[in-house]
């Protein structure tokens, strides 16, 4: 009988247990911590491996939970309980998993800098969707003249908001508390994650670099996204810096992050309301009373018609690959009467 036990600091539990083992048939349970190309390194009941990605599986991440077989190559993609996606950096309407089964996502951004409230909501938007909960991060707190939190906390309803030094040891006893199961921490580059993750993990583990100071941006010391075990339980997820982060079908998640706004929705006269000239608009009404600000509302109505745009890509992009499909079935059968003439 396989013993699990050195599965349990990776991640594995009673829980994940009773709904993994009946998948796995005479697979072995594994846990990937890091991609490369078409292998990945893992942690398996007998510790940690290489294995080689069948090509029959795409699109495994960081976090996947698999099933290895004998010559160790990945046979089985287990069912994602979560999924930090984006749209791909190509701009294509396609999915890119930063991450899986995650349980919280820690949002960064440097305090000691311009905390961008539009760049967070989009942040947020993409953690809500991911279906763990989100807690934003002020690092470098000990080097900010003013730390917004205020600020920051009214565009995060729900949501764990703290300031941290990784350098000065302040508030991660904090950050600490609130931290459960896998954690992945996402952000742009500089603001200061693999410090961050060191400072949790309590060894330097991710290489780090100072930001430039005529921008104040950083370069990207994380290049692969890799899972490493807390000292106090769970584990944690680096991520590289994120330039661009694109919404991919992040309906429910935009509608999380403005809950205020969608919950004033709910009291316009009229159902259909768009909150422009319509008589008895509760948007407008809390615009004008100043319970809402115009850039928070310009900000919802941005990430909604980007995720309406895309969400229209790709509708578009699998009824071509349908139709695409179909051709090519009718030009088989069209071929198949040919060639029957013939005989």
């Amino acid at each position: 009988m396989v013993d699990h036990d050195l599965l349990i600091p990776y991640g594995w539990t009673e829980a994940v247990a009773s709904e993994y083992l009946p998948l796995l048939g005479a697979l072995v349970p594994a846990r990937i911590v890091r991609m490369d190309r078409s292998e990945c390194d893992v942690v398996t009941p007998t510790g940690p491996a290489r294995a080689a990605c069948s090509r029959d599986i795409t699109g495994l991440c960081t976090g996947d939970w698999v099933g290895l077989d004998a010559e160790r190559t990945v046979r089985r993609l287990l069912p994602r309980r979560s999924a930090i996606v984006r749209s791909s950096v190509s701009g294509r309407s396609v999915a890119q998993v930063l991450a899986s089964n995650v349980d919280t996502v820690l949002i960064c951004t440097a305090a000691d800098g311009d905390v961008d409230l539009g760049r967070l909501e989009r942040m947020l938007a993409l953690a809500w969707e991911s279906h763990a909960q989100p807690v934003i991060v002020l690092t470098k707190a000990d080097a900010a003249e003013h730390i917004p939190l205020d600020a920051v906390r009214a565009v995060a309803p729900g949501v764990t908001v703290l300031a941290v030094s990784a350098a000065a040891e302040v508030g991660l006893d904090v950050l600490a508390a609130v931290l459960n199961g896998t954690v992945a921490l996402i952000g742009p580059s500089g603001a200061g994650k693999s410090t961050l993750a060191n400072a949790l993990l309590g060894a330097e583990v991710f290489a780090t670099n100072a930001v430039r100071a005529v921008d104040g941006k950083g370069r990207h010391t994380t290049v692969h996204r890799e899972l490493r075990p807390l000292p106090g339980g769970g584990t944690l997820i680096d991520t590289p810096g994120l330039r661009g982060v694109g919404l991919y079908d992040a309906a429910e998640g935009i509608g999380k992050t403005f809950s205020d706004i969608e919950s004033l929705a709910e009291n316009c006269r009229f159902a259909d309301c768009g909150h422009e000239t319509e008589p008895g608009c509760a948007i407008r009404a809390a615009l004008a009373d100043g319970t809402l600000s115009e850039r928070r509302l310009t900000s919802y109505r941005k990430l909604a018609r980007e995720n309406e745009w895309m969400a229209t890509r790709t509708d578009k992009r699998l009824a071509a690959e349908r139709e695409r499909v179909w051709r090519d079935i009718a030009k088989q059968q069209r071929r198949n009467y040919r060639e029957r003439g013939r005989r």
